[in-house]
């Protein structure tokens, strides 16, 4: 984003939220202040697109304080409720909770068991997730992308809506959400891998920074 923008999140997933000086302004954080090697020079053309839906993405939840705001404003000034405004923002916040997910995967910001993980050796840290994602993730996430198309190609196929009178129609366009963050979130965990393999077969920073 260019500077000065505001990237409302994910905040979270950004190294200095306990270094409030690291913040230049209503402008927030600026690209460096991206965690470890993500901020390196040189980072790869699939880290730079996935940063850049990162930070698309985050104005999800700017749209679902709107949307709140205005739900509640017609509840209690006006005395309307609108159930397509309430579904809504279950809908915005699924897609905020699983782009959330791709951004902290993608910049290795999820929590961990620090009381084990920061008494081991970084070389350890790396070889744990380099299998971690090899025997784990990559194939968890095959197993959600083989069982998320058909549900949602059924959904298109039948015209589902929200059961609600008044609800929101194409419930197919939210439940398609689920293969594309899934297939973000298995770009970023590749991303992750070859950052690790770097590290641990290269001459890469052991430790990535961390």
């Amino acid at each position: 984003m260019p500077s000065g923008a505001i990237s409302p999140i994910p905040l979270g997933c950004r190294r200095g939220l306990e270094s409030p000086a690291r913040f230049p302004g209503p402008g927030g954080p600026d690209r460096n202040s991206r965690m470890g090697d993500e901020a390196r020079p040189g980072r790869s053309r699939l880290e730079v697109t996935l940063d850049l839906v990162t930070d698309l993405s985050s104005w999800v939840w700017l749209a679902l304080i709107a949307v709140i705001v205005v739900a509640v404003v017609l509840r209690f000034v006006f005395s309307l409720g609108r159930i397509e405004l309430e579904e809504l923002q279950w809908h915005l916040y699924a897609v905020g909770f699983l782009m959330g997910i791709v951004a902290c995967t993608g910049f290795d910001r999820h929590v961990r068991v620090d009381v084990f993980r920061e008494r081991m050796s970084a070389r350890l840290r790396d070889w744990i997730d380099f299998y971690g994602i090899l025997l784990l993730q990559l194939p968890f996430l095959a197993l959600v992308l083989w069982s998320a198309l058909p549900f949602v190609v059924d959904s298109f196929v039948a015209g589902e809506r929200s059961a609600s009178a008044g609800g929101l129609p194409f419930r197919w366009i939210l439940k398609s959400m689920l293969p594309i963050s899934f297939v973000l979130l298995a770009l970023a965990t590749l991303s992750r891998l070859v950052r690790v393999g770097r590290r641990l077969f290269g001459d890469g920073d052991p430790g990535g920074g961390r």
